[in-house]
């Protein structure tokens, strides 16, 4: 909800339109220049904050100040990195980049601060300042109050029109949020005609008597994410091959999707940035699936694959004896110490003496059937010869054999529809034998601590790639440290190259053409199950006109034509 009110409320340098494009909007005019490394904005001068103060580039400078500054810890700082930006004039502002990007129009969707307010608070205290809860912005409502029940909790949030806006202003004079605890109650609002409007969570949808629904599409994937690093048993391709192909997405997106949206097999999303292009589809083959992995080495037991992992022994080979030395002696000492009874005082010296050669004739005794006898000995003489070398190894195991079990595990966000889709899994890979177990923690944990240090097996998550594609962040080997936001520890050097070919390139056939290469090697390495891509459902009551479903980057974007939105219609001559 914050989203949707910073939308409506404040006004960026570009802005997405109600096609899904990036286009000018607190900038009047810009040019591109030295490669693509430059750019050159100038200000729109009629722009005034809901307080009447003008917006100028000491604003947009105050802005990206507090963005770049690591003291505010911006969660888009990273985007701003490498970006110098120098105030030309009052309205004129260059940003000089590192490197040529593209995309760099969408990261000027920057919204924009009033400095009179914000420069006189701290760091510190920037997340609880008042202004928070009192904002002042530029955009096309200003908010008229905010109301507080008993308890202190926000119940609803009342924006009306600005009427000094510098843009086409909208025909709707007020909009008010209304705040409700679960779905239920949001449901149930919209069924008692209490609210006009409402989006539900992606994997719950319902369909509400006279309301209409738009689809809006959003650049974006949810994948179980592979960490090697953290397992062995997914650091074999086959394995998550196998786990690939025993995954049915289209069970996913019936039962869990409602329908609602696209199965995806990679990571570029190609039928979003350029409709029309093939579709891939992986295969859902369970069968093939326990084949490889009995190739590999896992059997069944009990319904469950596990693989055997034979005893270590010290795997004794050559014969010692009185005044040896070396490691060998060494690990025979040690494994004779284990017997109180046939080496007492268990000195480990590496050295062949009396003491041990009186452990090895004891030993010896101990199993002087499998020993003497086998080799026609009458008596113990001490010497590790070959039936003394094979009880040994038999005996002196470092690592005891086990039955690993196939057993993956899913961390995933305390979300309805994520955790519906970890049973999911679960299911479908128990039907091969595939042991899972389900980790859900909140949100802020993912974020702050398990996505930080990479502290899971597998991870179901959603990434948002943006309206201009940069797959660059996900999958770059560059990004597998945090704050990077490769999680699958994925490493190619072909794919990295061809990544960085397409942040760098402008040319849509050209970026097509390096996406599709890079999508080939990646899904081939199969580092991650990619799910589906769940549509945005927005729910509006027949009343509403003017609202056009397309590409949005986020969900607050469905705002972004709010200026063509009405509600009362007339006949006129």
């Amino acid at each position: 909800m914050d989203r949707d009110l910073v939308e409506l409320i404040y006004s960026g340098l570009f802005k997405y339109n109600g096609e899904g494009e990036v286009v000018p909007d607190l900038v009047k005019e810009y040019s591109v220049e030295n490669d693509g490394k430059t750019y050159n904005l100038t200000l729109k001068e009629n722009v005034v904050f809901h307080d009447g103060k003008p917006l100028t580039a000491d604003d947009v400078m105050f802005t990206i100040k507090i963005v770049q500054s690591p003291e505010f810890k911006s969660p888009i700082q990273a985007k701003w990195l490498d970006v110098k930006a120098e105030k030309i004039s009052q309205y004129q502002i260059t940003f000089t980049l590192k490197n040529s990007y593209p995309a760099f129009l969408e990261t000027l969707c920057l919204k924009i601060l009033p400095s009179h307010i914000w420069s006189k608070i701290s760091a510190d205290n920037f997340s609880l300042s008042p202004y928070n809860l009192r904002p002042i912005g530029s955009g096309p409502f200003k908010l008229k109050n905010i109301i507080q029940n008993k308890a202190g909790e926000i119940t609803s949030a009342n924006l009306v029109k600005f009427n000094n806006y510098y843009d086409q202003k909208p025909y709707i004079n007020k909009i008010n949020f209304l705040f409700f605890k679960n779905e239920e109650e949001l449901v149930q609002a919209a069924e008692n005609n209490i609210i006009d409007t409402l989006y539900l969570p992606s994997g719950i949808y319902k369909s509400i008597y006279n309301f209409s629904e738009y689809s809006f599409i959003i650049p974006r994937y949810f994948a179980i994410f592979f960490n090697p690093a953290n397992s062995e048993l997914l650091t074999q391709d086959t394995v998550r091959l196998a786990l690939n192909l025993a995954t049915d997405k289209q069970e996913i997106k019936d039962k869990i999707l409602s329908g609602k949206g696209a199965i995806i097999e990679s990571p570029f999303l190609l039928d979003v940035y350029n409709p029309g292009s093939p579709i891939l589809s992986t295969e859902f083959n369970p069968t093939k699936a326990k084949e490889l992995l009995t190739k590999a080495g896992f059997i069944e037991q009990d319904g469950k694959l596990v693989k055997t992992k034979n005893a270590e022994t010290m795997n004794f080979v050559s014969t010692l004896s009185l005044g040896s030395t070396g490691k060998a002696v060494e690990y025979l000492q040690q494994c004779l110490a284990k017997f109180s009874d046939i080496y007492p005082n268990g000195e480990v010296t590496g050295s062949f003496g009396s003491k041990t050669k009186e452990a090895v004739i004891r030993f010896q005794e101990k199993y002087a059937d499998e020993i003497l006898k086998s080799s026609g000995q009458a008596t113990a003489n001490g010497v590790v010869g070959p039936s003394t070398r094979k009880k040994l190894n038999e005996v002196c195991i470092t690592s005891p054999g086990q039955n690993i079990p196939l057993k993956i595990t899913i961390t995933t966000p305390t979300d309805p529809m994520l955790q519906k889709t970890a049973e999911l899994l679960k299911e479908q890979w128990a039907k091969i034998g595939i042991e899972t177990e389900i980790n859900a923690l909140s949100i802020t944990d993912i974020k702050q601590t398990t996505i930080k240090e990479r502290e899971y097996e597998a991870l179901l998550f959603g990434q948002v790639l943006g309206i201009v594609p940069d797959p660059f962040p996900f999958w770059h080997s560059s990004q597998r440290i945090y704050p990077g936001l490769n999680l699958a520890d994925y490493k190619n050097t072909k794919v990295d190259k061809l990544l960085e070919e397409i942040r760098t390139n402008s040319d849509k056939n050209t970026l097509i053409e390096k996406m599709e290469q890079a999508q080939a090697l990646l899904i081939t390495d199969a580092p991650a199950i990619f799910l589906f891509n769940p549509d945005l459902i927005y729910l509006s009551s027949s009343g509403i006109k003017g609202i056009k479903s397309h590409i949005i980057a986020d969900p607050s974007q469905r705002f972004s034509d709010i200026e063509n939105w009405y509600i009362n219609t007339k006949r006129v001559w």
